[in-house]
């Protein structure tokens, strides 16, 4: 007797969310920063794991965003959204 397997279809991963998918007014906590080329770039301007962001506005056209960095409001930052879409959110 021989069993026959149904083959399995692979389980889908959602995409992990970067700052560029927040709304206005949300917050998240970043995770990790995807680019290493801009990493640095991102971790001079406060944008360190662990911390949260919340966007803050978008520009008529989309880009660039505004955050505020830290949980007591530490500061405004303004990026582009291809810059936003490096960092990565926890979920």
């Amino acid at each position: 007797m021989s069993a026959t397997h149904a083959p399995v279809s692979p389980v889908p991963v959602p995409p992990q969310r970067s700052v560029k998918d927040l709304r206005l007014g949300e917050s998240g906590t970043i995770c990790c920063l995807q680019d290493p080329e801009m990493a640095l770039k991102l971790l001079e301007m406060g944008c360190i794991p662990g911390t949260q962001v919340r966007l803050n506005s978008r520009a008529p056209l989309g880009c660039p965003i505004t955050l505020v960095v830290g949980e007591a409001a530490d500061y405004t930052l303004s990026l582009r959204v291809s810059e936003a879409a490096t960092i990565l959110l926890k979920e």
